[in-house]
């Protein structure tokens, strides 16, 4: 009970949160109640217009003694022209609703969503899969968007066109008005009881839709190795069950949604049927003129038609709020605290780390009471198995993740008092996973140096080897590429990546594994590129191949999250500890 409680009141909250994104919208909104009036004022029109025509007609089968096409021509006219507003008052307000409104409502919350992920966490990308995350910037937002449409076009016009026609049915009849107005609360008891039941089916409904969107993704970046592993068959298998479970609730959720409106419908032709039995009644033995009686009769039709309107507005509301609480649990993700200090002077390029201690998972710790001090200018090497520890080192410097308890400095100044900002703009950085995005070599070259000339960007390909096979492209420097571009390889990619970080010329460099996808000879050619270019830069370089570091001022050994040794090449192999064994088992042979 508690439970269902607490979920009604999450819906209430739910519903505040949607008006609230509306509120810069009102305007349009009440230009469109305004439209709705005049539509709800050419609804009432026509029922009257039309039964004065069927009175005059009535009139004259019975005296024929007036022209009858000179007497019904005017209310025919006027007829046709309400007709015609109310088509134009319709169209103008679909117009609005979906080229104003709606657009600008989704361009807004997509804006709002996007400045969002940028003060997220880094954690918060590395824990939720891409797919969900575009699934909700797009497709729930889009529906999201439909909820002006129900609260304007079917919620707020519908229950304004019952007001106004009840209170015409009482003046015009009131013994016919009675079974119209007192079935109405039964059809919204059965509205909200039917739409209220099929929401948790529409919660599960889009949060499979994330995940097939996700698998979706990981499919088709992971094309290639997908078709090595011949796994195709088992993808699609995974692919299949979650699309036959959304299926499931789908049905359930639209089979709840769409039962709503033949039930209402069903109110209401009770309610139609009565009126026209009791008009039938009084026109036989009170005497009711067939037009008085006519006219309650459509507008008896008039007032049930918004009540299925509403029915489905309401069942449409819960579909729409289980997409709100995936944009909104988005929305109040905790941001990142950031503070807007800066640095005090310029940068010599000392680091510090002083007892710090940091783990992805509280319950299982990995960096414990780690202690370095690099000098300015120095090439510090950072070696050790798998799961060490070596690139959550790069994460923390990097302030892609806090640590729990210590300190790092810069300079002596503690980063945890600047900006991450202002800590990034320090570092440039290549990693193992290369990344380029869709556009020409000499963009994605200066994609950290904007203003670079092209002068400046062939001189860093230049250092980074990679000017040579630039020039042999289709259109050299002004060649289309992109993440899955065929026209550059892999390793060829990883060389632009490096041209990258050596055109942005930051005083601390972090290399990890950046020379994995290049060959021997290259790697050769890039270490004294980099050994000439990073003079006076302090650089931490994370390797596995130990050949790549052996010139390196300092070689930090970590094992489980500690530095187990630290010294030069050659120290380290005389000490014949862990760093020995890691060598040995690479070139013994």
């Amino acid at each position: 009970m508690k439970e269902k409680k607490e979920k009604t009141r999450l819906l209430d909250e739910t519903g505040r949160r949607l008006l609230q994104e509306m509120k810069p919208l009102r305007g349009w909104i009440f230009l469109s109640a305004f439209l709705c009036l005049l539509l709800i004022g050419c609804a009432i029109a026509i029922p009257e217009l039309l039964g004065s025509l069927v009175d005059r007609l009535y009139e004259w089968s019975r005296t024929k003694t007036f022209d009858l096409s000179q007497s019904l021509l005017p209310g025919l006219l006027l007829l046709f022209l309400v007709y015609v507003l109310r088509a134009a008052f319709t169209y103008g307000n679909a117009f609005m609703l979906q080229n104003i409104i709606s657009r600008y409502f989704c361009a807004g919350l997509r804006i709002k969503l996007s400045e969002k992920l940028c003060r997220l966490p880094v954690s918060f990308m590395d824990k939720t899969p891409a797919g969900d995350v575009i699934d909700r910037m797009m497709d729930d937002v889009s529906d999201m968007a439909g909820s002006i449409h129900s609260i304007v076009e079917i919620l707020l016009k519908g229950f304004l066109q019952m007001v106004v026609i009840a209170c015409i049915l009482v003046a015009t009849d009131w013994r016919m008005a009675i079974p119209v107005i007192l079935l109405s609360p039964l059809s919204v008891f059965l509205s909200a009881r039917i739409a209220s039941s099929g929401e948790k089916y529409w919660d599960k409904h889009f949060e499979l839709g994330g995940d097939l969107t996700s698998l979706a993704e990981e499919a088709y970046t992971n094309f290639a190795t997908t078709k090595a592993f011949r796994r195709e068959e088992e993808l699609q298998k995974k692919y299949d069950d979650l699309s036959r479970e959304q299926q499931k609730s789908g049905i359930i959720a639209y089979f709840l949604s769409s039962i709503v409106q033949p039930a209402i419908a069903l109110v209401n032709a009770m309610a139609y049927i009565a009126v026209a039995v009791l008009g039938g009644w009084l026109i036989i033995h009170r005497g009711v003129p067939i037009g008085t009686v006519v006219t309650v009769i459509l507008f008896a039709r008039q007032f049930s038609a918004p009540l299925e309107s509403i029915a489905f507005g309401l069942g449409y509301i819960q579909h729409i709020k289980a997409s709100a609480r995936r944009v909104f649990s988005l929305l109040d993700l905790p941001e990142e605290q950031d503070p807007a200090g800066y640095l005090e002077k310029e940068v010599q390029g000392s680091i510090r780390m002083s007892h710090v201690d940091f783990s992805y998972d509280p319950e299982k710790p990995l960096i414990r009471d780690l202690c370095m001090d690099v000098k300015p200018g120095r090439k510090v090497a950072i070696v050790g198995p798998t799961g060490a520890g070596k690139t959550t080192i790069v994460n923390l410097l990097m302030r892609f993740y806090d640590i729990q308890s210590g300190q790092i400095l810069i300079d002596g100044q503690d980063v945890s008092e600047i900006s991450r900002a202002e800590n990034r703009r320090l570092f440039g950085m290549v990693l193992q996973d290369t990344w380029l995005f869709k556009g020409t070599v000499a963009e994605n070259v200066a994609y950290g140096s904007p203003g670079a000339s092209r002068e400046d960007i062939e001189r860093a390909c230049a250092c980074a080897y990679c000017d040579s096979f630039i020039r042999r492209l289709p259109q050299g420097y002004d060649t289309m590429i992109s993440e899955d571009s065929t026209a550059v390889s892999a390793g060829q990619k990883q060389l632009l990546t490096i041209a990258r970080a050596l055109l942005a010329n930051r005083p601390l460099l972090i290399l990890d594994e950046a020379t994995s996808n290049v060959d021997t000879r290259t790697e050769l050619l890039i270490q004294k590129a980099m050994d000439h270019l990073m003079g006076g830069r302090t650089c931490f370089v994370i390797a596995h191949r130990l050949s790549t570091i052996v010139d390196a001022d300092l070689i930090l050994v970590l094992r489980d999250g500690q530095i187990a040794e630290q010294g030069t090449h050659q120290s380290l192999l005389e000490q014949k500890g862990f760093y020995y064994e890691l060598f040995q088992s690479q070139y013994a042979i």
